[in-house]
């Protein structure tokens, strides 16, 4: 797949404006500051999310993008990862403070505070649907709040522009994918148990999640193609035997790993079922510490 195929399927990206960062809260924790920030995702859009700013450290930092889960609960994002909520081995944003990143967590659009309806699922339902009736897509709101995110990243004083990362469990792993893919000032991304492919979530057990519905993706090709537009930047690919949402993973890596340079696509098949463990994430960090 072409870089301009891909672009023409995710569709209109919205405009991004001034980010205007703006501090609400800080709190000390061990080895981190958490700071809790509003920004503009769009003109008209402003969020809410963390920013983890590690402490004795002021210049020349890498940064992170830590993406959230989606697991069907709408009432979580950006606290999980932080690990303000939920479960604490999704807690992956303070771990990547300590050891000396600066990262960004922000809700996805329907998620905690930037979800609108107290009926499950249907701030996302309408999100995607709301947008397919005009020809654009979820997709293409969702990475251009991501690109948002990395220009805050981008923006701070602090920041090493071109040592920016990305990492993500299940929707966070997925997007860790498309992100990448969409935007080249990532130099390096995590995907951990999201990288199920088309064709392998037709069957009603698996299932296309809405942000990634895009109308005729499989006439032009599939998440293996999206991978291959990652290259020569750097995509570690963790998987879990028994995860619905990692089939596929080894015929993935197969298909793409030709267009990277040895050793800027890694895969790894742990067992277990849908699971970001100690050790898995232990080793999503050596990754990403060796390529920025």
């Amino acid at each position: 797949m072409e870089r301009a195929v891909f672009l023409d399927l995710i569709g209109t990206i919205p405009v991004r404006g001034p980010i205007d960062e703006h501090i609400v809260s800080q709190t000390s924790f061990d080895g981190y500051d958490l700071l809790e920030i509003e920004y503009n995702v769009e003109p008209q859009d402003r969020i809410r999310a963390y920013l983890l700013k590690p402490l004795n450290q002021s210049t020349n930092l890498p940064a992170i993008f830590c993406h959230h889960q989606h697991a069907g609960n709408f009432e979580l994002g950006k606290s999980e990862p932080v690990g303000l909520l939920g479960d604490p081995d999704q807690a992956i944003a303070p771990e990547l403070a300590r050891r000396g990143y600066l990262v960004l967590v922000p809700d996805a659009i329907a998620f905690e505070d930037r979800n609108w309806s107290s009926d499950r699922g249907r701030a996302e339902y309408h999100e995607m649907t709301s947008r397919l009736i005009q020809g654009k897509t979820l997709l293409a709101k969702v990475l251009g709040d991501m690109s948002a995110g990395i220009d805050l990243l981008c923006a701070h004083d602090s920041v090493d522009a071109n040592r920016i990362g990305f990492i993500g469990h299940s929707y966070g792993g997925r997007m860790a994918i498309w992100g990448a893919a969409f935007d080249p000032r990532i130099k390096v991304s995590v995907s951990n148990c999201g990288c199920v492919n088309y064709k392998d979530s037709l069957s009603r057990e698996v299932g296309i999640q809405a942000e990634f519905s895009v109308p005729g993706i499989l006439e032009k090709g599939d998440i293996e193609d999206i991978v291959k537009l990652i290259s020569p930047r750097a995509l570690y690919i963790s998987a879990a035997e028994d995860d619905k949402y990692s089939r596929g993973a080894q015929a993935i890596y197969d298909y793409a790993v030709k267009a990277f340079q040895p050793h800027s696509l890694k895969l790894k098949v742990w067992p277990g079922a849908h699971v970001f463990t100690p050790e898995m994430r232990e080793a999503a960090y050596e990754f990403i510490d060796d390529f920025i």
